[in-house]
């Protein structure tokens, strides 16, 4: 399995702490450090079955200032959070070809 993951996010870690605590194997990636490429991105939500617009954090400055009513395509939102990887949403959580929001950390049940 994989965790995208931000260390300093609370909920990535609660979302880290709950796969650890279920004893599983996991690859984390620290995305702000790596970066992500629309390709990458892309993918990921795909395995999630959710828009992407679904995996902005609305509530953060930068969307509110700058991105906040605007209307863009799916292809123009991944630019957006692979510009600005601190909108994504985390954790992401892959298990093979699907993937979960892991905020709650229930939701990764739905995968593992």
């Amino acid at each position: 399995m994989k965790i995208y993951h931000n260390p300093r996010c609370s909920k990535s870690r609660k979302g880290l702490q709950y796969l650890e605590d279920k004893g599983c194997k996991l690859e984390i990636i620290k995305y702000l450090d790596q970066g992500l490429t629309e390709k990458e991105l892309s993918e990921l939500i795909a395995k999630t079955g959710k828009k992407p617009f679904d995996f902005v954090r609305q509530h953060e400055q930068d969307y509110k200032e700058h991105y906040k009513g605007k209307v863009l395509s799916d292809e123009e939102w991944i630019k957006v959070l692979v510009e600005n990887p601190k909108l994504l949403h985390r954790p992401i959580v892959v298990n093979g070809d699907k993937a979960v929001l892991g905020n709650p950390p229930e939701n990764i049940d739905g995968i593992l």
